[in-house]
């Protein structure tokens, strides 16, 4: 059988003009010390500029923050409207120095629907420790409950040591993991995600606006998290939707505010202008019907699972797929029981082989029909 290649590699032989693939242009030059332009809906990788770069995620740390407690929310151990007490270390932060603030009250209980605005949309280090410490009872225990999370989600070079983001010889990651984070946020709590397009919050009578100024420069984006310290420079994890299709940038280390906003958006505009994100396959899309033997019926239905690829723009008419079933099929067939392999590729380039599934039950026939079908199998042989 022939070799299937990682679709990164196969993207990057199609972009150099091989297999009669359509002119792509490189990615926009930016200036950042790391970035990962990301496919919303198959994972695939874009463009990137040293993916695996261990960099400071600064605030974009409390995107793992607001994930750990989406979760805990989901699977009923907080509610929103649950009160976190004000610790004094809670209060402190940001008090003597220019960092973003909530600008909470010593001793205030205050509602986690708050807290989770005063993270996501005003970047409140305050706020953000108070939630870790509501949560797990202290901010170092929260930041193991992120590196817990952070192995689950396969941020393999990711590690965590405090809430809000402050910087620390311990605590990093690359822009390939943070592109993950946003990934898995969105997929996996999509009405939570709804507050990081907010544009303002107030609390304590203090009016703060979003730091992420992409929300005004493209109005498909809606996300997500914005990062700064003097070590780790302006950094950016941001989504943008148009139609059906979703990219997500994580961009580490600009030179400024406005730069890491007009740098992810020209990223964004390259991925939607010169690729495609198609969705294949599904119980509604049966790519073939085979004999069964034995059964209610004498047709099958076959198909895979749902399947998305990200394509150079052009290509999806290239695709080519080649059925292989483990003959002969013998009722009773199970819903989604596997009875052979599907391969895919383009322009004659292997790219994928999933397993080939039934769709739909076929229950075995009675005795008279099994014999009949033996005796046919018999002579078909």
């Amino acid at each position: 059988m022939k070799p299937f290649l990682p679709l990164v590699l196969l993207l990057s032989m199609l972009l150099c003009g091989q297999a009669h693939a359509a002119q792509i242009p490189d990615a926009p030059a930016v200036e950042a010390r790391s970035y990962v332009v990301m496919d919303f809906a198959s994972g695939e990788v874009l463009a990137s500029r040293e993916p695996d770069l261990r960099v400071e995620p600064a605030s974009i740390t409390k995107v793992m923050l607001a994930y750990v407690v989406y979760d805990e929310v989901a699977k009923g151990r907080l509610k929103w409207d649950d009160t976190a007490l004000i610790s004094e270390k809670a209060w402190r932060q940001g008090k003597d120095s220019s960092e973003s603030r909530m600008f909470l009250d010593l001793g205030s209980k205050v509602k986690l629907e708050d807290l989770i605005r005063g993270i996501v949309i005003q970047s409140g280090n305050d706020a953000s420790v108070a939630m870790a410490e509501h949560v797990a009872g202290s901010e170092e225990a929260f930041a193991e409950l992120m590196n817990q999370y952070a192995k689950r989600l396969g941020m393999k070079n990711t590690h965590f040591t405090n809430a809000p983001g402050m910087p620390h010889a311990d605590h990093y990651t690359t822009a390939y993991d943070i592109a993950l984070l946003g990934r898995a946020l969105i997929r996996d709590f999509p009405d939570d995600y709804k507050r990081y397009s907010e544009r303002d919050f107030t609390y304590n009578g203090i009016k703060q606006g979003n730091r992420n100024i992409l929300l005004d420069m493209d109005p498909g984006a809606d996300g997500i998290k914005t990062g700064h310290t003097s070590s780790a420079g302006y950094c950016l994890l941001s989504s943008i939707q148009r139609d059906e299709r979703r990219l997500i940038t994580a961009i580490m280390g600009t030179k400024s505010m406005k730069y890491r906003a007009q740098a992810s958006l020209e990223l964004m505009n390259w991925g939607f202008r010169f690729f495609d994100t198609v969705t294949l396959f599904g119980p509604q899309s049966p790519l073939a019907s085979v004999r069964v033997w034995k059964g209610t019926e004498a047709q099958l239905a076959i198909g895979a699972q749902p399947l998305s690829l990200l394509l150079p723009r052009g290509a999806t008419e290239r695709l080519k797929f080649e059925t292989k079933v483990n003959e002969p099929v013998l009722a009773p067939v199970a819903l989604n029981q596997t009875i052979g392999t599907v391969s895919i590729s383009l322009d004659g380039k292997p790219l994928r082989q999933l397993p080939l599934l039934a769709l739909k039950d076929i229950p075995a026939g009675s005795l008279v029909q099994r014999l009949s079908d033996q005796v046919r199998m018999w002579l078909a042989n």
